[in-house]
């Protein structure tokens, strides 16, 4: 995939009003393909290295993007001690929802088609926040995600969505063979990248994951209309 290094956009940092709570993040409008949400994965945040690559692929490839952090500041302290907030599914999947529609009641945004990209336990919360709003979310992708902690909801997951898995992931690999089953999309696809380990750190492995991610949005996400 080629992308112009030099491009620069227009990051706004935004607070978030999403489950009772204001929740930081960053938006970037890159273009008028479409949008995507990030659903970062258990003990990370919205500074991620991993899912900010990713995001300015998409941005080069003409997609806004919004990161922002599932937890509050004080939510993190606490779950940095008990690791209970980040795998509660539920808890972090309302968040999504919160966050995307907070997008959808922007003049700026409401227009756009929506997307999520997940990894590790935010690709679960991402599939239950689109089981739960079915009609606001266009296409998931996950990244190395774990889509069976999303339980029996992938059964009412209909967007399109595409698991990306590292060839030298063997377990997750099965826990996504089986989830894609069981989504109930008719467009759906488990793409295993080889050699990649969980967090796609072998070189060109996360660009793999980009161009995919790209390529998967720009079938699902379309231009918005006035």
């Amino acid at each position: 995939m080629t992308h112009a290094t030099s491009i620069k956009y227009e990051t706004e940092a935004v607070s978030i009003p999403s489950d009772g709570v204001s929740l930081q993040g960053d938006l970037t409008t890159a273009g008028s393909r479409g949008l995507v949400l990030f659903a970062h994965g258990s003990g990370s945040s919205r500074l991620s290295p991993r899912n900010r690559m990713v995001a300015r692929r998409l941005q080069d490839a003409g997609f806004g993007t919004l990161l922002f952090d599932l937890l509050t500041v004080r939510e993190e302290a606490l779950d940095a001690i008990t690791r209970r907030l980040r795998f509660d599914i539920e808890f972090l999947a309302t968040r999504l929802v919160g966050a995307t529609e907070w997008l959808l009641s922007r003049p700026a945004t409401r227009i756009m088609r929506l997307g999520y990209f997940g990894a590790s336990t935010g690709a679960a919360a991402a599939l239950v926040a689109a089981a739960r709003r079915p009609g606001l979310v266009s296409a998931v992708v996950s990244r190395g995600g774990r889509p069976d902690l999303a339980g029996p909801l992938l059964r009412e997951v209909t967007a399109p969505t595409l698991l990306i898995v590292g060839g030298a992931d063997g377990t997750v690999i099965r826990l996504n063979q089986v989830a894609l089953a069981q989504l109930a999309s008719d467009q759906k696809e488990l793409v295993i990248v080889p050699g990649a380990t969980h967090l796609f750190e072998e070189p060109g492995a996360l660009e793999r994951v980009a161009e995919l991610a790209s390529q998967w949005f720009a079938r699902h996400l379309q231009a918005p209309t006035q």
